[in-house]
């Protein structure tokens, strides 16, 4: 009941979902004679085969654990676990996100996230990357942004339209916004049309400046080789935005606010009729972006 009651305070949970699986879970390890934080590997691997075993698809399996991990970042919140176990086990036996058998990506940590973004002193560079780290932007729509897409108080911006993108607006949080005034704060004489970042020919920043300077900075603290031909050894703007949507997921947000803030575009008839509230993104997105310390 008191996880029920956090969630509604989150607002994270109108169809009652989350607290639906979390008791079906609760029920399952009590028939075990275990309670939740008593959990091991072999209970998760049971409760898996379980709903496996009833048909559920595998989103709907993903969905499950998406919720059970929320569920346990709970009772780590409220001092009663001192780890999450559905993390690791997630990671290991369900399906990753994008999974499509192509050559994998460079996937950094949270703490070599920090230690990048700590290690520029430069405040136009610090801004961009914080900017594809915490909204996943694509290379040319970050380049395209003027300063009137940003909107500060609000901490929220607007793309432009493009043909890959199925909505324009996403948000950030309170360490991009302090990195974007910091960058603002050196340029006195921008106006709404002005390109959000220019070069030092004071020119709207290209593409291939962004990807170099990139490298550079991801080169410099043993993030990228240049040499290597592998995509898991290099670093590039795209890193970042595999880099948001696998910690959202891997934090429990859901899966359809994760496709919203990526702009995927709706792919079957049912999504016509599925407004998804850009309120309930927000909040959820405060509650799972991860924190950089910068």
């Amino acid at each position: 009941d008191d996880f029920k009651a956090d969630c509604e305070l989150r607002n994270i949970d109108r169809h009652g979902s989350y607290y639906i699986h979390a008791s079906k879970f609760c029920s399952f390890l009590e028939a075990r004679g275990k309670d939740p934080c008593q959990v091991e590997k072999d209970d998760l691997k049971a409760y898996l085969q379980t709903i496996r075993d009833r048909g559920l698809k595998t989103s709907s399996q993903r969905k499950v654990f998406t919720c059970l991990s929320s569920f346990y970042a709970f009772m780590i919140d409220e001092d009663m676990l001192g780890a999450n176990p559905i993390i690791p086990f997630r990671r290991r036996y369900l399906r990753q996100y994008k999974d499509n058998g192509s050559e994998p990506r460079q996937l950094i940590s949270i703490d070599q996230a920090a230690m990048l973004l700590n290690s520029i002193l430069h405040s136009r560079d610090k801004a961009f990357l914080t900017l594809f780290f915490k909204t996943g932007v694509r290379l040319g729509e970050l380049c395209s942004l003027d300063v009137g897409d940003i909107d500060l108080q609000d901490m929220s911006l607007v793309l432009k339209p493009t043909a890959k993108r199925s909505n324009r607006q996403l948000f950030f949080d309170h360490e991009t916004a302090r990195m974007l005034q910091a960058w603002l704060a050196s340029r006195p004489d921008v106006s709404d049309g002005s390109p959000l970042f220019i070069s030092t020919r004071k020119q709207r920043i290209s593409p291939r400046e962004i990807e170099l300077l990139t490298r550079k900075h991801a080169a410099r603290v043993g993030l990228h080789d240049p040499a290597s031909e592998r995509l898991v050894d290099r670093f590039t703007p795209h890193c970042c935005r595999h880099w948001l949507v696998t910690h959202l997921l891997r934090a429990g947000m859901s899966r359809d606010h994760v496709k919203w803030i990526r702009g995927d575009a709706m792919k079957e008839s049912i999504d016509i009729y599925y407004h998804i509230d850009a309120e309930d993104v927000r909040k959820s997105y405060m509650a799972y972006v991860p924190q950089l310390g910068i």
